[in-house]
């Protein structure tokens, strides 16, 4: 996905959905698939791979079983292997989402949103209130810069999972580059009190404070959350590149866009904000940019 550098999806644990149910099958199986998940959850590949293939051992039809197996060579990077397993478990039951969903995360990872998004459209007409995929959906289309098609499935979304913060961040950064912005703030202030651990939520609201011109705010919910110190905090230092332009600090900006781009080299917020910044500097062969309301952000 690439929906963008301001609404980061923390996705791990819905883009590499693990699937699990309550089908006929004997307990142990379905214990054994239950571990796996919980070890595919922290990376623990090795673990949950032999937890997925003991549950298969009980079942070999275990759909279930499967698809999580097919995540784990995904996972690995074995594309061949994982789309081998995950057409097994489609031909044992296409009417379950799991199997055309793991397709979808496969195409993706491959680079064909094309086919991602017809298997996420065979996931829905499943399930239509899968969220996963629906959010994968919504995502593939921002992407494709389809906004009316993503705003839909965003909007969607927080019908059928209102708890899932994704969804009101997704459908706030799809309003804005509609140029919705006042339907996105409504969105942003409402719900990012509801979410306050919600990067993406979080991350809008410091871009409306940076706009309303409460520099210190935004600047101070972006330190909080560079500071967690895990994947987010390369989307917090660009942010926080942009902030000190508008406090015309131009090296400082440089600075936190460095930051940003040390750990995220494909941040296009990064790069607008080291372009403007060494612009301002004087330098001579600045790097190109995208303004930071002009492309998807993640």
């Amino acid at each position: 996905m690439t929906l963008g550098q301001a609404t980061r999806f923390s996705l791990a644990a819905l883009l590499h959905v693990c699937c699990s149910s309550r089908p006929p099958l004997p307990p142990q199986a379905i214990a054994l698939n239950d571990e796996g998940i919980g070890y595919l959850a922290v990376g623990d590949l090795e673990t949950a791979d032999t937890r997925f293939r003991l549950a298969l051992e009980y079942n070999p039809h275990f759909v279930e079983a499967l698809v999580n197996l097919g995540l784990v060579e995904l996972e690995r990077g074995n594309f061949s292997r994982a789309g081998q397993l995950l057409e097994r478990a489609r031909r044992i039951n296409e009417h379950v989402a799991q199997p055309h969903h793991g397709l979808g995360v496969l195409a993706e990872r491959v680079g064909d949103r094309e086919d991602a998004a017809a298997h996420y459209r065979a996931a829905l007409a499943v399930d239509p209130g899968f969220a996963p995929t629906r959010l994968n959906l919504a995502r593939v289309l921002f992407d494709a810069n389809e906004l009316y098609h993503a705003k839909a499935e965003f909007a969607k979304l927080t019908q059928v999972a209102p708890d899932l913060a994704e969804g009101h961040a997704g459908l706030a950064e799809t309003l804005i580059r509609l140029g919705r912005r006042r339907e996105a703030e409504r969105i942003v202030q409402s719900q990012a009190s509801r979410f306050p651990e919600s990067t993406g939520l979080q991350v809008l609201l410091a871009r409306s404070e940076l706009r309303s011109k409460q520099i210190a705010r935004a600047v101070q919910r972006l330190n909080h959350i560079a500071l967690r110190g895990d994947g987010d905090a390369a989307l917090a230092y660009s942010w926080l590149a942009i902030a000190e332009l508008a406090q015309g600090r131009p090296a400082h900006a440089v600075g936190a866009a460095k930051r940003a781009l040390a750990l995220d080299a494909d941040s296009r917020v990064a790069r607008h904000a080291l372009a403007a910044a060494l612009t301002e500097l004087g330098a001579v062969h600045a790097p190109a940019g995208d303004h930071p309301d002009a492309y998807p952000v993640r």
